[in-house]
């Protein structure tokens, strides 16, 4: 059973506003070092008023009755899609190591096509579909504007990650999803509320709620550290004022292969913290993908060339380049006990 770091890693906050001039060699610093960092959420960001509403449809959500998140079970989706509603037990993230699956549920919601969802939706949620349309899109926004920084960063054409993730151009593994921890009570029964993984897509976006601890990250050196829901938190009340959450960001897996591992992909879990342990926890993740057929190629960029030199790192396997499809397949089966 996981227990609360110690330690809290000081992951950077930054400003993708027009003012901050800075900001692209800071998002690329955050991410070649951490693969984490806090985005504040002003402008560019997303409306406080939709996350807020996000996260009370997930609260009513998850305490509807089983039989009526069932009618939209994961499990019976017949398209072979990852949309729909897990379960406790169906997730183990760290199938490697876990004896038990991770205590929590989730509601996976795809990506829309012509402006609209293609999955179905419980009555509960059926009023709200404009609304979670809107929180898609505003996050959508807000990772082509953290894709268009990077490429900056890079040097390389401005438009590289944004067109390789233009929704318009066709689909791709791109998930909404809402996460649910519920309290248990003798946690010697549980190993972890999610085990340690690596995200699967190109970047994501965390959203938390003050007073929910849990999530770590893992060090170079192997150690686990938490990392603050609020990196302000210290700051004198008069500085708070009006402040939003900053966004947490992190690199996921594809665009660690798309640069040959300059940009880190950082492994993270959500521990049961002690002092916390009866508390529900609730937090929302955008997984932003790539399109299905974008292939993993490497990014034509100086830095990234002169990484690959250096280390030697390939992102291909057995000579074939992976598409963003072949990559979340594989990832997907070996995550899920169920096919």
């Amino acid at each position: 059973m996981g227990s609360l770091s110690n330690t809290e890693i000081g992951i950077p906050v930054i400003d993708l506003s027009s003012s901050n001039r800075d900001a692209p060699s800071q998002l690329l610093d955050a991410a070649t070092k951490y693969g984490f960092v806090f985005i504040e959420n002003n402008d560019v960001g997303v409306p406080t008023r939709d996350i807020s509403d996000m996260f009370n449809l997930s609260e009513s959500f998850f305490a509807a009755p089983v039989e009526e998140k069932q009618k939209i079970s994961i499990a019976s989706n017949q398209a072979g899609k990852n949309h729909g509603w897990l379960s406790r037990g169906i997730e183990k993230l760290d199938p490697a190591t876990q004896q038990r699956a991770d205590v929590k549920e989730a509601l996976n919601i795809g990506e829309q096509k012509n402006g609209e969802l293609q999955q179905p939706m419980t009555e509960l949620l059926e009023p709200h579909i404009r609304d979670i349309k809107r929180f898609q899109d505003s996050c959508h926004k807000f990772c082509q504007r953290i894709f268009e920084r990077l490429a900056e960063g890079l040097d390389i054409e401005i438009s590289w990650f944004t067109s390789r993730h233009d929704r318009t151009k066709g689909p791709s593994g791109t998930v909404l999803r809402l996460l649910y921890y519920p309290h248990v009570g003798d946690l010697e029964d549980f190993d972890l509320r999610a085990g340690a993984h690596s995200d699967f897509g190109s970047i994501t976006l965390l959203f938390q709620l003050p007073g929910q601890p849990g999530l770590e990250i893992k060090t170079p050196s192997g150690e686990w550290a938490a990392v603050a829901i609020d990196p302000h938190s210290n700051m004198d009340r008069n500085a708070q004022t009006n402040r939003t959450l900053p966004i947490l960001v992190n690199i996921g897996d594809l665009l660690e292969d798309w640069t040959g591992g300059l940009l880190k992909s950082t492994v993270h879990r959500v521990i049961f913290p002690q002092s916390e342990e009866k508390s529900d926890r609730y937090s929302i993740a955008y997984f932003c993908h790539p399109l299905d057929d974008a292939e993993l190629a490497p990014v034509p960029s100086k830095a990234v060339q002169d990484h690959a030199t250096r280390t030697g790192k390939r992102n291909t396997r057995d000579g074939k380049v992976l598409t963003a499809k072949d990559h979340l397949m594989e990832r997907l089966e070996a995550t899920y006990s169920i096919k």
